[in-house]
C-alpha cells in the first residue's frame, strides 16, 4: 500500500474542503473535528459490519448496489482517511509510514471471532492519543485498524488502496456539488 500517497490525498482533500467551505480555526479545533470524525467513522464502520449484533442471523448492513462487503469497505476507507489526517495534523506522519513495514506482520495475526474488545482496545488507544498527545496510542490504534482491515475483515493492501482512492474522489466530487 503506497501510505505516502494516501496520506497526501486526504491531506490535499482536507484542505480542498477547508478552503471551499472557508473554515478558519485553529490547529487544535481541526485537531479535535478529526478525532470526533474519526470516532464516528469507527462507530459507523462497526455498525455497518455488525459483529457485536450477536441476536442477528445475516449480519452486515449494505448501500444499493453494493455488498455488504463492499459497503464495509467503503466505511473502513472512510475511518482511514482520518487517522490518515490526524497522523498529519499531529506530526505523526511517520507512524503511518512506519507501518508499511509492519503490514505483512499484521497480516499474520490471528482473526478474531469476536471483535467487541479490539474495538474497545482501538478506540482506548485512540481517545488516550488525543487526551494525553500519545503518539504511541496512537500508533497501537492505528496497527489495530489495519488488522481489522487485513485480517478480520480479510481485505487485502489492493482493495484498500483502490477502494480509498474511489472514496477520495467520490468526496472530491462532493465538493465540486456543494455538499
Amino acid at each position: 500500500m503506497d501510505l505516502q500517497s494516501l496520506i497526501a490525498s486526504s491531506v490535499y482533500l482536507n484542505r480542498q474542503i477547508e478552503s471551499k467551505k472557508q473554515l478558519h480555526w485553529s490547529n487544535d479545533g481541526r485537531v479535535k473535528n478529526a478525532f470526533v470524525a474519526l470516532d464516528v467513522e469507527l462507530a459507523e464502520m462497526a455498525n455497518t459490519s455488525e459483529w457485536f449484533k450477536v441476536w442477528k442471523t445475516h449480519r452486515g448492513k449494505h448501500d444499493p448496489n453494493k455488498t455488504p462487503r463492499e459497503t464495509l469497505l467503503y466505511e473502513y476507507v472512510d475511518a482511514m482517511d482520518f487517522y490518515l489526517l490526524i497522523s498529519n495534523l499531529k506530526n505523526w506522519n511517520h507512524v503511518i509510514l512506519n507501518s508499511q513495514d509492519d503490514l505483512d506482520k499484521i497480516k499474520q495475526f490471528k482473526k478474531e471471532d469476536n471483535l467487541d474488545k479490539q474495538y474497545l482496545a482501538l478506540k482506548r488507544m485512540l481517545f488516550d492519543a488525543y487526551f494525553d498527545h500519545s503518539g504511541d496510542s496512537f500508533s497501537h490504534s492505528w496497527r489495530l485498524f489495519l488488522k481489522f482491515g487485513l485480517v478480520d475483515f480479510g481485505y487485502t493492501e489492493q482493495e484498500i488502496e483502490q477502494a480509498f482512492k474511489d472514496k477520495n474522489k467520490i468526496n472530491e466530487d462532493r465538493q465540486d456539488q456543494d455538499y
